[in-house]
């Protein structure tokens, strides 16, 4: 059955904003925490020294969410299963919104300069922007930017 037929899956509990309001933390392994600092400082990112050592780091994403950077040793302290391998196989896509198709090109084109790679071409979908870089460590990141008058209210 080709995507096109395949029918869409059952949401029980649909809306544009969460019942229950959550935190979002996703971790990452790097392989130079301040090499990974550097690099994401240079496409405008901050981060909380409360949550910084010599291991790891917070990276403020949005109001309610956030990157911890993690050297390897210290990321694989939380799992059992072995830490992949980002520069050979892709397990996660990490996108981030931004208010402009200008500000999707300017992430990018910084996120090259400062050492990453291109990912993929650039997407233009009219209502809906975005490209893609690899990080340092071959994470793989998503930039995009919405036309707010495209999303249903």
């Amino acid at each position: 059955m080709s995507t096109a037929q395949t029918p869409a899956p059952t949401i029980r509990n649909s809306g544009s904003t969460p019942t229950t309001p959550r935190k979002l933390f996703v971790n990452i392994p790097v392989s130079d925490l301040q090499r990974s600092i550097t690099f994401f400082e240079q496409l405008g990112f901050t981060f909380n020294p409360h949550f910084t050592d010599a291991t790891a780091t917070c990276m403020l994403v949005g109001d309610d969410a956030y990157f911890m950077l993690l050297v390897r040793d210290r990321f694989a302290g939380f799992t059992r299963r072995p830490v992949g391998d980002p520069t050979r196989e892709t397990s996660a896509l990490f996108a981030v919104g931004v208010n402009s198709r200008e500000e999707v090109d300017e992430m990018v084109r910084k996120a090259v300069a400062a050492g990453g790679s291109h990912a993929l071409d650039p997407q233009d979908h009219g209502f809906m922007y975005g490209w893609s870089f690899y990080d340092l460590d071959g994470h793989h990141w998503e930039v995009f930017w919405m036309d707010p008058n495209a999303i249903p209210g």
